[in-house]
């Protein structure tokens, strides 16, 4: 095996897990080796929080399945023509990659050989700094510069940029995504010469795939300015489908941080309709072009409908919160309040003590249901609805304030005058 260029070392909690050091001892045999790979190592040099721990070895995939099994642990063939097996080792699953070289690209999927170079593997993958392997003694190997890019900030294509666009077009928004998300300052200048001049590729890419990297690049820490330049680079709209509102995201961006603002974690919904949509019909757009789940239409379309009927000026107001609670729940008032901001409805901050109380206050629940009405004698019927939706009214109206027995007595006043006139 070649040697890496640089050499340095890490330290991780997940370095230390059992189950990975199972999974190590169960693969590295007869000459083979595992390294770890990717985002892992990446994350850890960033001191990033880790998600998936992905493994790299020199065995192949039917050796790492026999293996596996041999050592008691469980594989599963998730993606065996490419070389990928997921092993679960104690509930905690894996996935274990024998080192390729794409013999042949179609533009989205290649052909691949199994090899034993991990120079080669490394050289076959999208950015530098996803192309770093340590050992489980903490030693990264680094075959592309990927520690210097890491630490730079530098979001760089491995080799020519315009090549590694050519294999796989999804490449050009993986480009800006992790520039948003590990980026500092401008773009890789040949990165986003190559990106403009392939967007006509993005046509030939699935909604789904451009709608999963859109929800991820969204987020991201550095999204305002990475989403701006690829509106100047006329990749945006290509994307979206429609004008953006730069600066109404950028106003949602900076509300992240704040007391029960909104988070990079699974706030993504409100993030792109703070982008790209001024009413229901523009969130229903986004949901059937980028094919987005029911729940990321649903959420876009109540914050962008919920928004505008928010009472400017007394939006901070103790009743005017309790009613968004009530009507919307936690989560749907933090993106109503996120959304108004993001549309210049409301200022900041008013806004950011409007999201610390609607964080902080109880969201309050109707202490009366239909049932206590038929046990009151009331028969099932139009009845009952009418009464608790006048009940509702009045309970709203004065202020989410009369208890239980105060309902119960209005009901039940009521309920008799009923039943006299029958």
């Amino acid at each position: 095996m070649r040697r890496a260029a640089t050499e340095t070392r890490i330290a991780a909690d997940w370095l230390a897990d059992p189950r990975l050091h199972r999974l190590f001892a169960a693969i590295e045999r007869d000459g083979d080796t595992a390294y770890v790979v990717g985002g892992a190592v990446r994350n850890t040099l960033l001191e990033r929080p880790v998600g998936d721990v992905d493994v790299a070895t020199t065995a192949l995939p039917a050796v790492v399945t026999a293996r596996a099994a041999a050592a008691g642990l469980k594989p599963v063939p998730t993606g065996i023509d490419h070389g990928t097996v997921t092993v679960v080792v104690e509930g905690h699953a894996y996935e274990v990659t024998t080192l390729r070289q794409d013999v042949e690209s179609h533009g989205r999927h290649a052909t691949v050989a199994f090899g034993r170079d991990w120079s080669v593997d490394a050289h076959r993958r999208d950015f530098t700094m996803n192309a770093l392997y340590v050992s489980l003694d903490g030693v990264v190997h680094d075959f592309v510069g990927g520690i210097a890019d890491c630490r730079a900030g530098r979001v760089r294509f491995i080799g020519r940029a315009a090549a590694r666009i050519r294999e796989d077009r999804l490449r050009i928004l993986r480009f800006f995504r992790f520039h948003a998300a590990y980026g500092r300052g401008a773009l890789d200048p040949e990165g986003l010469a190559a990106a403009i001049a392939a967007r006509d590729g993005l046509a030939g890419l699935s909604a789904e795939r451009i709608g999963q990297e859109t929800m991820k690049l969204v987020v991201a820490e550095g999204a305002p300015a990475t989403v701006a330049a690829m509106s100047d680079a006329g990749l945006l709209q290509r994307v979206i489908g429609r004008a953006a509102d730069l600066g109404g995201f950028a106003r949602a961006h900076g509300l992240v941080g704040c007391d029960g603002g909104p988070t990079r974690d699974g706030d993504a919904a409100v993030f792109l309709a703070a982008l790209a949509a001024w009413s229901e019909a523009d969130a229903l757009d986004l949901w059937q072009r980028l094919r987005l789940s029911n729940a990321t239409r649903e959420r876009m379309v109540a914050a962008v409908g919920r928004a505008r009927t928010l009472p400017q000026g007394t939006l901070a107001t103790a009743a005017a919160i309790d009613r968004l609670l009530f009507e919307a729940g936690r989560e749907g008032a933090r993106d109503a309040l996120v959304l108004a901001h993001a549309r210049a409805l409301a200022g900041r901050e008013e806004v950011s003590t409007a999201l610390s109380q609607a964080a902080s206050r109880p969201v309050p629940v109707l202490p009366i249901a239909g049932r206590d009405l038929v046990s009151l004698g009331l028969p099932s019927g139009a009845a009952v609805g009418r009464i608790l939706a006048d009940l509702r009214a009045l309970w709203i109206n004065q202020g989410f304030r009369p208890d239980r027995a105060s309902l119960l007595a209005s009901a039940e006043a009521e309920i008799a005058g009923i039943l006299t006139n029958r």
